[in-house]
């Protein structure tokens, strides 16, 4: 099978990794940058090149590229190491979102300053009490008058403190069952009670953040989809956000760099090689089928579940390939110190083998 792209693909591929190379030149740290790397200026560069909402319709900003060449482009920049932190999330999975289930006056309003590069954006998902289990969220938006009332908490909210606008997953029934009376509001982040608390992780990092949401008002308007029956539109909103390349990439150009250290006269390192560049061929393989509508449903959480297990293996073999030198704070510490993040963000693996269990395999649950 001939897995080469064609000239067209080959000719774009090129230059992103030019583009790459060039934003990446003087970063101390090239990893995990599609959550860590963030630089607006970059992000309006990507706008600039039409990188950003590649496959949206032009109407809407958009550049109606195949999503194909989104893939290639987005791989090039994430294997390097380019800092897109500030447009990912609004490219990978809030555009889509409000592509599918907005109304046509939030497509204009809100589709086109991300094609840009200029709208940065946060997704309120998770709650101090309830991580991966969405359902149990207990944020609170009551509609008043024509509008709504938001009161609650959110917590590993990355980009919160940076952000224009925040993807709100909130509870608008609070006596219909779990997996309903949920909506989703779009709420810009310079409302009247609103309290953002950056959290330094392990690494020195402070893209997480805590949000409180104190009696927040949001124009009924910014209501994304149906009231009460948004589980659906979050649950294919997280196939966006678990099923890419993102999750399989973001710590290969520390595995590149330490390559050359490794001790390839020792047979069992040579394994190990082998092992690491084949688990690539594979989970690349397993991300395009996503991206070409191949992938059965649910399979992004099989994609997410074999891509991070394995950046964990890839930082498993860094700090080995650097023994002593990787026991000292820089960029080899931070990557092993950062690997635990891989299989909790986005879902954790048992959830996510829950679902491949349950929404995949069909396998009977076990008794309440």
């Amino acid at each position: 099978m001939d897995f080469t792209w064609p000239a067209e693909l080959e000719k774009l591929r090129l230059e992103a990794e030019e583009v790459a190379a060039r934003a990446t030149a003087d970063l101390a740290v090239k990893e995990d940058s599609w959550i860590n790397g963030y630089d607006r200026e970059f992000s309006r560069e990507l706008g600039e090149r039409g990188w950003l909402g590649m496959t949206w319709p032009k109407q809407y900003g958009g550049h109606e590229r195949t999503p194909l060449e989104r893939f290639v482009v987005t791989e090039a920049l994430i294997e390097a190491g380019a800092p897109i932190a500030a447009s990912w999330f609004s490219d990978r999975q809030m555009g889509p979102s409000i592509l599918a289930f907005g109304t046509e006056e939030q497509k204009q309003r809100f589709l086109p300053p991300m094609t840009r590069g200029e709208a940065n954006w946060c997704i309120g998902m998770s709650e101090p009490d309830n991580g991966s289990d969405l359902a149990h969220l207990k944020t609170r938006a009551t509609l008043d008058g024509d509008e709504f009332v938001v009161d609650g908490a959110k917590v590993w909210t990355s980009f919160a403190a940076t952000a224009d606008y925040m993807y709100l997953i909130c509870r608008t029934d609070p006596d219909a069952p779990a997996h309903k009376g949920l909506s989703e509001l779009i709420v810009p982040m310079d409302s009247p009670g609103i309290e953002v608390v950056p959290i330094t992780d392990m690494t020195t990092n402070r893209h997480f953040c805590e949000v409180v949401l104190t009696g927040v008002r949001v124009p009924a308007g910014n209501l994304v989809g149906e009231l009460n029956n948004s589980w659906k539109q979050t649950m294919g909103q997280l196939e966006h956000e678990r099923g890419g390349i993102d999750r399989l990439v973001s710590n290969k150009a520390l595995y590149r760099d330490a390559l050359p250290f490794a001790d390839t006269a020792d047979e069992r390192v040579r394994q190990d090689i082998a092992s690491i560049e084949t688990h690539y061929r594979i989970g690349r393989l397993m991300v395009l089928k996503g991206v070409l509508g191949q992938g059965i449903p649910g399979s992004s959480a099989i994609t997410k579940t074999f891509g991070t297990e394995f950046e964990q293996r890839v930082a498993d073999f860094v700090g080995r390939t650097l023994g002593p030198a990787a026991t000292l704070w820089g960029r080899w510490a931070r990557g092993m110190c950062y690997a635990p993040a891989y299989t909790i963000m986005g879902g954790t693996s048992n959830v996510l083998r829950g679902i491949m269990a349950d929404r995949v395999l069909g396998l009977p649950r076990e008794p309440q």
